[in-house]
């Protein structure tokens, strides 16, 4: 299903098939990628304020990066606070959430989906029970 959007960028509004950001933002946000990429790779000791300025790059878009994971903060362990854990809010370097958090998910949806299967399969079983057998002749 195709719905209409306001990109979170732009904010022009956009046909959307799941992201909230528009074609040209995204391919946009895609060249940005590189340019802070190789900025931060020049410039090791740097903040976001810093990349900003230098590459003109709004910090709306280093933090949507960093969130994607597509950055990371090497910062020696202190993050400053730049990102934190969207469950926990512990300061994190890249993404949008913790180690520790991201596991704990992760088990939830495994055990979601086991216990799905086995009702499934119980259902299945159910509804077999009541079917009679048909003899071959």
């Amino acid at each position: 299903m195709v719905d209409i959007l306001q990109c979170t960028f732009c904010k022009r509004p956009f046909q959307s098939l799941g992201r909230k950001i528009c074609p040209e933002c995204l391919e946009q946000i895609d060249k940005d990628f590189f340019v802070v990429r190789d900025y931060i790779f020049e410039h090791k000791q740097t903040n976001i304020d810093k990349v900003s300025e230098e590459t003109g790059v709004s910090k709306q878009v280093i933090l949507y990066l960093l969130k994607e994971g597509r950055l990371i903060i090497d910062d020696g362990g202190d993050t400053g606070g730049l990102l934190k854990c969207e469950v926990c809010k512990k300061a994190i370097k890249s993404g949008r959430m913790c180690e520790r958090c991201k596991e704990q998910v992760a088990g939830y949806m495994s055990k979601s989906i086991q216990t799905h299967q086995a009702e499934s399969a119980k259902n299945d079983n159910a509804s077999f029970k009541g079917t009679a057998k048909l003899k071959s002749r």
